[in-house]
């Protein structure tokens, strides 16, 4: 399902609110946000990111890959875990959070890719407009499109720090016992904090 700008102005100020209230309370009422996100009830996997405004360093990052809720409720956790439960950080407090621009991405079901072989994988991914993740056992690692790009990566390094994420070999993607999965997102993102929200296109 494709989300009109208006649409992602709402996710983004919603995460953003999501944020604010639990600074003041981690106990708040999630109906508040849910009520607010009428119309949000389909299944969708969601991340939230937050930046640093204006280096736009990685503040936090947290989301579901799957569509395992309605994207009103994924969202609401996702905002909660980018701004305090993602371990590289420490739980953001109020004064950054009005230096922080926040970001949302809603994803599309993961979809399985070529088992049979390398060269086959290499073939069905494209940079920017696919997000990848990876699972061999309990080891499992993801990355958003965006992040392809920002980092100027072509397929073959983005597969490596795919792996590399998820504590496998950097060349492990090319093994057929592993599963290896695309997606595609869009993307809506304030400008500047708590600012103007706008569609980012990576292709």
């Amino acid at each position: 399902m494709a989300y009109s700008v208006d649409d992602g102005s709402m996710l983004v100020k919603a995460a953003r609110n999501t944020i604010e209230l639990y600074l003041k309370s981690p106990k708040f009422s999630r109906y508040m946000i849910e009520k607010y996100l009428k119309g949000f009830e389909s299944s969708s996997g969601v991340f939230v990111t937050l930046e640093h405004h204006p280096t736009m360093t990685l503040r936090g990052c947290i989301g579901f890959p799957n569509p395992v809720g309605p994207l009103k409720k994924l969202l609401i956790e996702a905002a909660i875990g980018a701004a305090f439960e993602d371990p590289r950080f420490a739980p953001l407090s109020e004064q950054e959070l009005g230096e922080t621009v926040v970001e949302v991405s809603v994803l599309t079901k993961p979809e399985l890719i070529d088992q049979s072989s390398a060269s086959g994988r290499m073939k069905e991914i494209k940079v920017g407009r696919d997000g990848l993740m990876i699972k061999y056992g309990y080891k499992t690692g993801l990355l958003l499109p965006i992040v392809a790009v920002q980092e100027l990566w072509n397929k073959e390094e983005f597969l490596k720090n795919l792996c590399l994420k998820a504590g496998l070999a950097e060349d492990a993607w090319k093994r057929p016992e592993i599963d290896l999965y695309k997606f595609s997102t869009q993307v809506f993102k304030e400008k500047e904090p708590a600012g103007a929200v706008e569609e980012v296109h990576l292709d």
